[in-house]
């Protein structure tokens, strides 16, 4: 798997003489090695969680210098001394800080992508620290953000988007012109495609795409009992907190594991139940599922075009609102877009607790510290606590709706958004399990047992709508109950614990960092509110942040 790449850097050969010039020849840089991994492998193989005890941690497919090497002379431009004397400028800033440190001419656009490609380069070639999470960088991105600084320098009073100029990365499995989009899956590495419609906007409103991220392959909807956040085309992705020791989350483990080590100012994810929420949670980040239909899914690698949504990962919830809003628009192609209005960046500006009726599980208050105590916090900083126990709802059918949804759904899209269509290989869920049979060991290690179970699944169309249509009644009954009889504003989880029931419900989540467990994991506060409250949810969510302002960085990833 080793390749050698050739980068213009001159190395001598042998004797001269007065007579003769020196020769040079181009030797070749070799920015990462393949590893052998079996030792780290077989180090996991007592770890208490099963999924844990990976079979695999680096990639059989990926070579990083294909992706590291083409930006690589732009980085080098770095040196480690500006690198050093910007860290206190960039490492944890939100949106609006970095933004006025560019106005006052202390940063700029160029230098703020440099920063994070040299991070990137630094953790992510060094096989001792590598979370495995970068799957593609765009190769033009320096000079894109050399040509907002023109452009800002020419017309210093333009008004922009807040995400004006500001590095994003992206799920793998959603759309990116220039970038291939494979969700994970060797059989869809070749895939050519444009923009999806959220990329399209992030764009529109000045947004840097600075590459693709790692995640659970086919966002975890291929495997059971497999680790979270591992894919064939980039391995098993590593929690920065504890790399082979917690959990990623999953399946949007690599927007979660950089945001987290400040890869990026923000990432964007895609949940169907618990895929932005989980790895949020597990890595000390702030993300949010919106309801279903304020994002445009279009363009989008699918399980369920009932459920699917993406939604923003960010460091705190001024940028997670500001990202969001840089997204929004009525999209002609989504059936269930929606056109908002709402001001979201505006809105967390106004934030209070005071008055806000917050209900808390009865259960997670008797079983978890960390949750009484916040509640305790809330308490004091004047929210009015109501404890619930929800009514017991039955989940019957909810994974006939995913997989009945994705034997529909991925055909739709590889007809409509693959370009190449004589590189990628399949055009249904049989022919991507023929295609992983054909080499189990390496496109399929942990086995595809979802994926045949989709096509077992014979739930008829109407089945299927009878399903949907209860489950949807029958989540909003379990969050209703309770926020209709009380008067409630939202109602408060702990991570992803009751993104099955949002799920279903069509409800929005917010989760918030919360703290950490004795052994350094994270844990955090999750607030679920009804159809289109995100606002309200962003309020409370800012409130609670500025309050305690928990979030730590992992420590590893300070330098």
């Amino acid at each position: 798997m080793k390749r050698l790449f050739i980068l213009g850097v001159a190395a001598t050969l042998g004797l001269t003489s007065c007579k003769q010039k020196q020769e040079k020849v181009e030797a070749p840089v070799v920015l990462w090695e393949a590893y052998n991994d079996s030792a780290e492998v077989a180090a996991n193989t007592d770890h208490e969680i099963g999924r844990m005890q990976y079979k695999l941690i680096q990639s059989k497919m990926l070579d990083k210098n294909e992706v590291f090497l083409p930006l690589y002379e732009e980085v080098s431009k770095m040196s480690d001394g500006d690198y050093e004397s910007l860290k206190p400028l960039v490492l944890e800033q939100d949106i609006p800080t970095l933004q006025a440190y560019i106005k006052e001419g202390k940063l700029s656009y160029e230098k703020l992508v440099l920063f994070y490609l040299k991070r990137i380069y630094k953790y992510e070639l060094d096989n001792a620290t590598t979370l495995n999470t970068i799957l593609a960088l765009n190769k033009d991105v320096v000079s894109e953000a050399r040509k907002m600084d023109q452009l800002r320098k020419k017309n210093p009073s333009d008004k922009h988007h807040a995400i004006y100029g500001m590095p994003i990365l992206l799920k793998d499995n959603i759309n990116t012109l220039g970038m291939n989009t494979t969700a994970g899956s060797i059989a869809l590495m070749d895939n050519e495609t444009d923009d999806a419609f959220i990329v399209q906007q992030l764009k529109k409103n000045g947004a840097l795409i600075l590459g693709k991220v790692n995640l659970s392959e086919w966002a975890y909807f291929l495997c059971t009992g497999c680790p979270v956040g591992y894919s064939a085309v980039g391995g098993q992705t590593l929690n920065p907190y504890g790399r082979k020791v917690f959990e990623t989350g999953g399946s949007s483990a690599g927007s979660g594991t950089s945001v987290a080590a400040n890869y990026a100012v923000a990432a964007v994810g895609t949940e169907t139940s618990g895929s932005i929420l989980s790895p949020s949670s597990q890595n000390s980040v702030v993300g949010l599922k919106p309801t279903i239909g304020l994002l445009s899914r279009s363009g989008i690698v699918p399980i369920s075009s009932t459920l699917d949504t993406p939604g923003p990962m960010t460091k705190n919830v001024i940028d997670n609102a500001i990202l969001l809003s840089a997204m929004l628009g009525k999209d002609l192609s989504d059936n269930t877009s929606v056109a908002s209005t709402t001001d979201y960046m505006n809105g967390v500006a106004t934030s209070s607790l005071k008055g806000k009726r917050l209900g808390v599980f009865s259960n997670l208050m008797e079983e978890n510290e960390i949750y009484k105590n916040t509640v305790e916090k809330l308490k004091d900083l004047g929210a009015e606590i109501v404890v619930v126990t929800p009514p017991t709802v039955e989940m019957e059918g909810f994974l006939s709706i995913l997989n009945i949804d994705m034997k529909n759904d991925l055909p739709a899209y590889l007809n409509t958004q693959v370009k190449n269509k004589d590189a990628v290989k399949i055009g249904s869920i049989q022919d991507a399990i023929a295609f992983n049979n054909m080499d189990s060991l390496v496109r399929i290690p942990y086995g595809q047992a979802l994926f045949e179970g989709i096509v077992a699944d014979s739930t008829t169309a109407e089945g299927l709508e009878e399903i949907k249509s209860r489950l949807e009644k029958t989540g909003r009954v379990f969050f209703d109950t309770a926020m209709d009889k009380e008067n409630l504003d939202a109602v408060l989880s702990i991570n992803n614990y009751h993104a099955g029931y949002a799920a279903v419900a069509k409800y929005p989540a917010l989760t918030v960092p919360m703290g950490y467990k004795e052994t350094g994991e994270p844990i955090s506060l999750t607030f679920i509110g009804k159809q289109f409250q995100e606002n309200t949810l962003l309020q409370l969510g800012q409130a609670y942040e500025m309050a305690t302002k928990v979030r730590k960085m992992p420590e590893t990833f300070k330098n």
